[in-house]
């Protein structure tokens, strides 16, 4: 039976989230809840001594609970897996600024040239044969051996790139999960604020409203933090699917002007 290959970027998935799982959980142990703590004790003994007296907001106590924690911990992985990608297509668009295959200036491809042009493509190392550019030449170059007609070569190069794209596309659907993932757990986190708070209504009755004031803080604080990271991960994202666009239109017009229009079909 064939040993199929792990994917190296599902690997590299996996890794990035346990590792930051354990940075993050490492971080919240050794500083942020050990701060909130003591912010909050000092709040208790301010108050104490003037019942009028308003805290300033605290960092700390604002991302101290376990919501905020996760939301950080997926956007740190989406940003890894963004910086992943990011990478690749960097790589992709260095092909761009040389010249695959060496065609001079007022020069003439035809359909017999084809296969000379194509071992250029081919003789690539393979990480770079790979790559989107090299992918294209190659299949415009076989498409015009096989029809001879420049036209059908020029649409079969916008459909694979059009397909391209489509599949850069849908590799974004781990990211724009994540994305969504954030907000739902800052909602999680206002729903159990909110159902500690009711749970502890008899006490605001006797006069008591520590307990549902710290609990509607939490509630609160979840649902900040989540959208905050929410609208910095989707600004990222549209930045990033930007980035592949315009890798995919460079990329249809260096093969039109490097390739397609230096062939000839008789």
């Amino acid at each position: 039976m064939k040993k199929r290959d792990i994917p190296v970027e599902f690997v590299f998935q996996l890794f990035a989230l346990i590792i930051f799982v354990i940075i993050t959980h490492a971080y919240y142990v050794s500083v942020v809840l050990p701060n909130a703590r003591y912010d909050l004790e000092q709040l208790a003994i301010e108050s104490a001594r003037n019942p009028g007296y308003v805290a300033p907001r605290s960092m700390w106590v604002l991302i101290k609970d376990p919501e905020q924690e996760s939301c950080f911990i997926l956007m740190f992985w989406a940003m890894a897996i963004m910086g992943y990608k990011a990478r690749t297509l960097m790589r992709e668009r260095r092909m761009l600024d040389v010249d695959v295959v060496s065609i001079a200036e007022g020069m003439r491809i035809l359909p017999e040239d084809t296969r000379e042009f194509a071992r250029q493509v081919q003789a690539l190392p393979a990480e770079e044969q790979n790559g989107l550019l090299p992918r294209v030449l190659l299949s415009a170059l076989r498409r015009f051996s096989t029809t001879r007609n420049i036209q059908d070569v020029s649409s079969s190069t916008h459909t694979v790139l059009e397909s391209e794209a489509n599949r850069l596309e849908s590799e974004l659907s781990m990211i724009r999960y994540i994305a969504w993932a954030i907000p739902a757990i800052g909602f999680i986190g206002t729903v159990r604020g909110i159902g500690d708070a009711l749970a502890q209504a008899d006490k605001a009755v006797q006069g008591d409203i520590a307990g549902v004031t710290e609990s509607l803080g939490v509630a609160f604080n979840s649902t900040l933090v989540a959208l905050l990271l929410s609208i910095l991960l989707m600004f990222l994202v549209y930045q990033l699917q930007l980035f592949q666009e315009r890798l995919v239109f460079d990329s249809e017009v260096y093969v039109d002007d490097k390739l397609i229009r230096h062939m000839k079909s008789d």
